[in-house]
C-alpha cells in the first residue's frame, strides 16, 4: 500500500471531524446528478482549478469533463468519513504534471481532501485562503513550483496536517514560531526565502523530519533545549541556514537521529563528545563551518555511522578510528600528516583569534554559579 493510500485510510478511519461551512460555489453544479452534494461541490472545486490551469504539456486533466469527478485522472474518492454511503475526494495527486496556472479559491469545498500532491509542476501566486477550511488535510506537497508570497498562515489553522512541504518555492517573509509548536511528522520549508531568527520554540516540534536548508538569510542557534526533541527527531538538515554560536553538548540526547546536517554554517567552538551518543546515527555534515580542536573518536566509533563530513574547518587532529568511517572527508583542515589541509600560516592565524564564547548568543546556557556553604555560626 502506498504511503498515499495509507495517508487517506488513516486520517478517514481515525479522523472523524465534522467539515466546516463552505463557500458558496461560483458555478452551478453540474446538469447530470451524481448522487453527492459533497461530490457537487468537489466538481466545482476541480473545474475551478482545469480553468486556472493555463498549461497542461502531459494533459492530465484531459479527461476533467462530466460529473463523476471520481474518474478524473489524479482524483481518488472514498466512503466519507462520517457517512460512509457517501463517496468523496480524497486525494488529489497531480505530481511531476509540469502545470501551469494558479491555485483558485474553490479548492477549499473539497472538505473531505485528505491528500493534496501538486509538487514538481510550474503554479504561481499563492495559496488559496480557504485551504484552511480543509479540516481532514493530512499531508500537503506543493513543492518545486513558483508560489509566492508570506509564508501560508492557513497551515496553522489545519488541525489534522501530518505532512507539510513547501520547499522550492519562492514563499518569503517571516516563518511563524507557531509552525514548530504544531504536532507534525515532516516539515520541509527549504529553498525558499524566508527571513526570520530561528525561534526558541525550534525545539517544541515533534516533526521526525525538519529541513530547514538552503535559508541564508536566517539566522540564530542551536539552543541546549534540542535534547527535548529526542523522543521524535529521525533528520535535521539546516544547511546553510545562518546558524552561528556553537553546538550544543545537550544535542547527544537525540538518540534516535540518523541524520544530521549543519554544513555551510558559521558554527564555532569544538565539536561536542556528546555526539558519541547518537546511536542512530548514519549520515554526520559539519563541512564548511568554524569549528576547532580534535574530532571526538567517540563519534567514529558509532556503530552504524557511514559519512562523516567534517571538511573545511580548522580541527587539528583526528583519530585513526575516523579513518574506517566508510565514507569520511577531513580536506581543508589543520590536521598534520593529512593531505589537502590549509596553509600553516591560515591555521596559526584562525587559532590566535579570540576565544569563541559559546554562550554569547544566550543559546547555550552558562555553567550555574558555585554555590558555597554558609559561613559558620559565630557564637
Amino acid at each position: 500500500m502506498t504511503r498515499m493510500s495509507l495517508a487517506v485510510s488513516a486520517t478517514f478511519f481515525v479522523l472523524a471531524v465534522a467539515s466546516a461551512a463552505q463557500p458558496a460555489p461560483s458555478m452551478p453544479p453540474p446538469a447530470v446528478a451524481v448522487n453527492s452534494s459533497r461530490l457537487e461541490k468537489a466538481y466545482v472545486a476541480l473545474q475551478a482549478l482545469r480553468r486556472a490551469i493555463t498549461d497542461d504539456p502531459k494533459k492530465l486533466t484531459e479527461n476533467w469533463c462530466g460529473p463523476d469527478v471520481c474518474n478524473y485522472f489524479g482524483v481518488y474518492c472514498a466512503p466519507a468519513p462520517d457517512d460512509p454511503c457517501q463517496r468523496t475526494v480524497a486525494s488529489v495527486d497531480l505530481n511531476h504534471g509540469d502545470l501551469a496556472g494558479t491555485l483558485p479559491e474553490e479548492l477549499g469545498l473539497l472538505s473531505d481532501l485528505a491528500v493534496f500532491h501538486l509538487n514538481s509542476n510550474r503554479f504561481c501566486g499563492s495559496l488559496p485562503e480557504s485551504l484552511r477550511s480543509l479540516h481532514l488535510l493530512h499531508e500537503i506537497d506543493v513543492s518545486n513550483n513558483r508560489l509566492s508570497g508570506p509564508f501560508p498562515s492557513q497551515l496553522l489553522c489545519l488541525p489534522s496536517v501530518q505532512y507539510v512541504d513547501i520547499r522550492f518555492n519562492n514563499f518569503c517573509g517571516e516563518v511563524p514560531a507557531a509552525i514548530f509548536d504544531k504536532k507534525i511528522d515532516a516539515l520541509f520549508i527549504n529553498n525558499n526565502h524566508f527571513e526570520f531568527t530561528l525561534p526558541a520554540s525550534f525545539t517544541n516540534s515533534t516533526a521526525s523530519v525538519i529541513v530547514l536548508a538552503n535559508l541564508p538569510r536566517v539566522s540564530g542557534c542551536l539552543p541546549s533545549s534540542i535534547g527535548d526533541m529526542a523522543g521524535t527527531l529521525n533528520e535535521l538538515i539546516l544547511l546553510n541556514s545562518g546558524i552561528s554560536s556553537c553546538i550544543p553538548p545537550e544535542i547527544g540526547k537525540l538518540d534516535k537521529l540518523t541524520v544530521l546536517d549543519l554544513s555551510f554554517n558559521s558554527i564555532a567552538g569544538a565539536l561536542p563528545d556528546t555526539i558519541g551518543g547518537m546511536r542512530a546515527l548514519e549520515q554526520l555534515d559539519v563541512a564548511h563551518n568554524r569549528l576547532t580542536g580534535e574530532i571526538p573518536e567517540s563519534i567514529c566509533e558509532l556503530p552504524h555511522l557511514k559519512n562523516f563530513t567534517y571538511s573545511y574547518n580548522f580541527f587539528c587532529g583526528e583519530p585513526r578510528r575516523c579513518l574506517e568511517v566508510p565514507r569520511v572527508d577531513d580536506r581543508q583542515n589543520c590536521i598534520a600528516g593529512r593531505p589537502d589541509q590549509r596553509p600553516g600560516e591560515e591555521c596559526v592565524s584562525f587559532l590566535h583569534q579570540p576565544q569563541v564564547h559559546c554562550d554569547a548568543h544566550g543559546c547555550i546556557a552558562p555553567p550555574p554559579p558555585a554555590v558555597h556553604a554558609p559561613p559558620p555560626p559565630v557564637y
